[in-house]
């Protein structure tokens, strides 16, 4: 098929891989500029890059404006491809091909739509996290699927771990589906928007621990902050420290939430939760953090005594 696309990052990147290596004609890329937005500087293959190594007319805008109207007219694509668009795409674009425009998504639609959807799963305890290919409509990922695909969450996992496994999803994803739209061999599927959940873009300030989650909830927060993300991060004597290593306590501590309360096995304990006062809480065991400087340290290292408080 004659097909644009609309992408941005490394998922926008193995879009485009995906459709040269079907053998697509395509005839248009737009895409963003570099930026130097904390999440927008990592997982960056470019896609201008790919696009002109394989002689595909590009057009880098942040928004799309009168020029990229035009020239999707003058390719006249049978439909457009679309993955990591961070910004709004109007009827007078995703309406423009026949065919209309497939977007590609980072989550199981209809939950998690919108941004950053690896990380506020993994933050919420998703069991499966995955890649949905559906009909871009006027309501942001909320057109019908052709296709999703998904993975399991181990107890460990990392946000670096499902991005890995999430982003190997999607050339075939975007192959099978494609397949499926040129052939006519697939019946779409409406989304359940009682189901659905929209998130924000993420800043920094989202990374702030808060003691009073549950240790469960900040535990999670570290492992969907980590390298090459920016990490999960408190204060302690009116310095910022970053937490790269953590894990829920054995034993259950009483008191108030984000005191350095007491070792175990290979950190410091920081009491947490909201109801820390019960003394039914485990605690969050922090066992390496990185200083302002860059430098890592393993927790006993850095907190060689007990007392005082994290975060205020």
């Amino acid at each position: 098929m004659r097909v644009a696309m609309f992408g941005y990052q490394t998922w926008g990147h193995r879009t485009l891989r995906a459709l040269l290596d079907a053998g697509h004609e395509v005839v248009l890329v737009v895409t963003h500029p570099k930026s130097d937005h904390a999440y927008e500087k990592i997982w960056s293959d470019s896609v201008a890059d790919l696009a002109r190594d394989n002689g595909v007319p590009v057009v880098e805008r942040n928004r799309p404006d009168d020029d990229v109207t035009a020239a999707l007219k003058d390719a006249a694509p049978e439909i457009i491809v679309a993955n990591n668009w961070r910004t709004w795409l109007p009827p007078e674009i995703f309406n423009l091909p026949p065919r209309g425009t497939l977007n590609v998504h980072d989550s199981l639609l209809p939950a998690y739509a919108g941004f950053s959807p690896l990380i506020w799963a993994l933050i919420n305890g998703e069991k499966e996290v995955g890649v949905t290919a559906h009909m871009m409509n006027d309501e942001l990922d909320a057109g019908d699927i052709i296709l999703q695909r998904s993975v399991e969450v181990g107890p460990r996992d990392t946000v670096t771990d499902l991005f890995h496994r999430t982003v190997d999803l999607i050339e075939p994803v975007v192959s099978e589906a494609l397949a499926k739209l040129e052939s006519g061999d697939y019946e779409p599927v409406p989304q359940d928007r009682s189901k659905a959940s929209f998130f924000h873009k993420r800043s920094i300030e989202d990374s702030r621990i808060d003691w009073t989650w549950p240790a469960e909830d900040i535990d999670r927060l570290v492992r969907a902050q980590s390298d090459p993300y920016p990490n999960a991060f408190t204060t302690h004597k009116g310095k910022t420290i970053r937490i790269t290593k953590a894990s829920v306590s054995k034993g259950r501590y009483g008191g108030t939430p984000g005191r350095i309360f007491i070792p175990e096995g290979d950190g410091v304990v920081i009491v947490a939760g909201a109801d820390a006062r019960l003394g039914k809480n485990h605690g969050l065991v922090i066992e390496q953090v990185r200083l302002e400087d860059g430098t890592e340290l393993a927790a006993t290292e850095y907190f060689t005594k007990m007392g005082g408080y994290l975060g205020r």
